[in-house]
């Protein structure tokens, strides 16, 4: 208790001293009297390897008091800087000046010298120096002063000249008073590390590239302006920490003991880390706005890069590529191994999602690039993070979850990928966004092998036609389109062996979906019973509903269990049959089709507007025939009540009976949604109903479905 009052008290005791110590420096006088020292003649100091120096060696000379043998783990490192610097002459004509200032933070503090006094002078004898040098070369002085203190306390007890330049100098014993002596140390370590920080970050100021950023910017110049009194705070708290060192020989213990005299230096601390935090903040505005112009000339430079016309595709890829680390930007495969762009000459499909890409598409992609053999593409996977950026910080905010994430689903992809995406230029990922359009949805830009982009988004054509789709021009696209039908061969290639040997057998076929058990039991009893009294045999197959997968995967289940019908065996293929179709109608609307000009987008719709209404639904074919269905409403009446008035043509002719019943008990009125996901880009801007032609309305849904 006695404690913690003691420590309140001095704390209030600093507080009320610093503000008598402040008010000085705060008086326009004072700036003026600092200002007034600053005469530079244009002279340049390599301030980056002396500072670098001086660091490692207060690292190594500053420890606690208790401690302060150290165990010198950067020795080496320390070594290598010192040669480097003494190697490239950094100092070669300072060695005067450092000395005059170790003269005078030795002599004038033994002297029990005025702290600013003393600051001044040393700011006299530095005037023709900018004001990171000032620092940079004070603060070797110090250290100089400070390292041969530390030499001589470490060696007293191994070294016997050390041992008796103690005994000269009256330097106290650390081993014995070690305990007494701690918080003495630690409030100089201390104030010394934040010297160190103020003294980086005003070279920080000067290290900033000037064609990005210039004097008169507002971050800048509001730095600048803070920077003197920086500085005079800085050497003056070296002057304090000087004045502490080099009164200890000779002290008696009660004074080497005793807090008294330690509130200067906590009250400096205090200072500088106030000092420290305001110039950190001007240094981040002026990154800020050097980052800022970066990204404008980066972003300037790829719209300028994509619409030159280029010989190969090196340039491109190099620039949309390139990773701020400057490592091997991507990785080859499962295999992990490390490569440049060179690797890339052909076209090349740019897969950009994020990464909560999902299982499905995921594992169709992955079927569907294993099934080539020796495909004319590369594939690369750019992932963006969800929180990737904001319109002020375009850059990725790449988590550690991110990064596990990241590296699980890398692990799965069996082609390129961004080997770390966290180092994309941040003008890369706006590109994406803001000319690609990228929102959150798998998107699939394609660049032929000389950079140019063929197609801004492939994914559609990827699902539709697999592989057949290179090389994803529009113009191919086209000419798949004219060699294809609405038949069920189109609405369900590839996904289930089922359904494909009932085609190439010529089998009546019934694809149906929804989500009302109770009605998936009457209907397909009711179709067996038809199919059974007119001797035919109906193959049917459930193929879900769009979303909702629990609910489906239940269906499955008691469909298989029950005996109902076949279904799909992998659920992954009730995701792919509906985005087929999702895919179909973007790529008809993308070509300008509509449904009273085009053959297949009436089919597509009303497949889709099925999936959107809460009935059940099925359609029916032979082999690869045109599908025909409708809704449940009007199945339950056409193989209800109704069947006996159609039952003699279905006998002769079930296809066309069929469809001669289910048109002609369509009812007058009819309510067709389509639900798209919601994402912008994807979305036709309009469309008409499969029905009767007119335009749909648009709607905007949010729903929740608690499976």
């Amino acid at each position: 208790m006695a404690s913690a009052m003691h420590g309140t008290h001095m704390n209030q005791q600093i507080v009320k001293r610093e503000r008598g110590m402040f008010s000085a420096s705060e008086d326009s006088t004072m700036t003026r009297q600092i200002t007034s020292t600053h005469t530079p003649d244009g002279r340049q100091v390599d301030v980056i390897p002396i500072i670098q120096i001086i660091e490692e060696l207060l690292h190594q000379i500053s420890p606690s008091i208790d401690d302060h043998y150290g165990e010198h783990k950067t020795v080496d490192s320390l070594e290598e800087k010192v040669a480097m610097v003494a190697y490239g002459g950094v100092l070669e004509g300072l060695s005067n000046i450092c000395q005059k200032i170790s003269c005078e933070l030795a002599c004038k503090c033994t002297g029990g010298g005025d702290a600013h006094t003393s600051t001044m002078a040393i700011l006299g004898m530095i005037s023709t120096y900018q004001w990171d040098a000032k620092l940079v070369l004070s603060l070797g002085a110090f250290a100089s002063n400070f390292g041969d203190f530390w030499l001589t306390a470490n060696l007293i007890v191994s070294n016997p000249i050390a041992k008796s330049l103690a005994v000269l100098k009256q330097m106290p014993d650390f081993v014995e008073h070690s305990q007494g002596l701690k918080p003495r140390f630690d409030a100089i370590n201390d104030l010394v590390k934040v010297v160190l920080e103020v003294t980086k970050c005003v070279i920080g100021f000067n290290d900033l590239p000037s064609q990005y950023i210039s004097d008169d910017a507002t971050s800048l110049a509001a730095a600048k302006a803070h920077i003197p009194a920086a500085v005079y705070w800085t050497i003056r708290s070296m002057v304090v920490c000087a004045s502490q060192i080099t009164r200890l020989p000779g002290m008696s213990y009660e004074l080497l003991i005793s807090t008294t005299d330690m509130w200067e230096p906590q009250s400096l601390s205090h200072k500088l880390r106030s000092i420290l935090e305001d110039l950190r903040n001007h240094l981040r505005n002026c990154h800020h706005h050097i980052d800022e112009k970066k990204h404008a000339e980066y972003f300037a430079m790829l719209i300028d890069l994509f619409e030159t016309a280029h010989m190969d595709n090196m340039k491109v890829l190099k620039a949309l590529l390139y990773l701020r680390n400057d490592l091997p930007p991507l990785v080859v495969g499962r295999t992990q191994a490390m490569v440049n762009v060179e690797a890339l000459r052909r076209t090349t499909l740019l897969l950009i999602s994020d990464l909560d890409i999902s299982h499905d598409e995921l594992t169709i992609l992955i079927n569907i690039y294993q099934q080539g053999q020796e495909l004319p593409y590369d594939i690369i996977w750019i992932s963006i993070a969800e929180s990737s950026s904001t319109p002020s910080s375009p850059g990725m905010q790449w988590s550690e979850e991110h990064e596990n994430k990241f590296r699980m689903l890398q692990k799965l992809m069996p082609w390129y990928t961004i080997s770390n995406p966290a180092m994309m230029e941040p003008a890369v990922i706006r590109y994406i966004k803001e000319i690609w359009r990228f929102t959150r949805r798998t998107t699939l830009v394609v660049l032929d092998p000389q950079g140019k982009v063929a197609s801004l988004n492939a994914i559609h054509m990827l699902w539709i036609w697999g592989n057949l789709a290179f090389p994803f021009t529009h113009s191919h696209e086209k000419l798949l389109w004219e060699k294809e039908a609405w038949k069920l061969e189109l609405l369900v290639d590839g996904i289930d062996p089922y359904i494909l040997d009932w085609m190439s057998k010529d089998r009546h076929i019934c694809l149906y979906g929804g989500e009302d058990i109770e009605w998936i039991r009457k209907f397909t009893l009711l179709v067996k019973d038809i199919a059974a009294r007119l001797g035919i045999e109906i193959d049917m197959m459930y193929v879900g509903k769009k979303g909702g997968k629990e609910r489906v995967r239940r269906i499955n289940e008691a469909i298989v269990s029950e005996g109902i019908s076949n279904c799909f065996e992998n659920p992954t293929m009730v995701w792919f049959f509906w985005t087929r179709l999702e895919s179909m109608l973007h790529s008809k609307t993308q070509h300008s089709n509509t449904v009273e000009n085009d053959q297949i987008l009436p089919g597509v719709i009303t497949v889709l507007s099925y999936d959107g209404n809460d009935q059940g639904w099925a359609l029916f074919s032979r082999g690869s025939s045109t599908p025909v269905g409708g809704k449940s409403d009007v199945l339950d009446q056409a193989f209800g009540p109704d069947f006996a008035n159609w039952e003699s043509q279905a006998t002769v002719d079930w296809e066309n009976g069929l469809k001669d019943e289910l048109q002609n008990i369509q009812p007058p009125h009819h309510c067709n949604r389509l639900i798209f996901p919601g994402v912008d880009g994807d979305i036709p801007a309009t469309l008409v109903c499969s029905e009767c032609t007119r335009p749909m309305e648009k709607f905007v849904m949010y729903r929740c479905c608690i499976e």
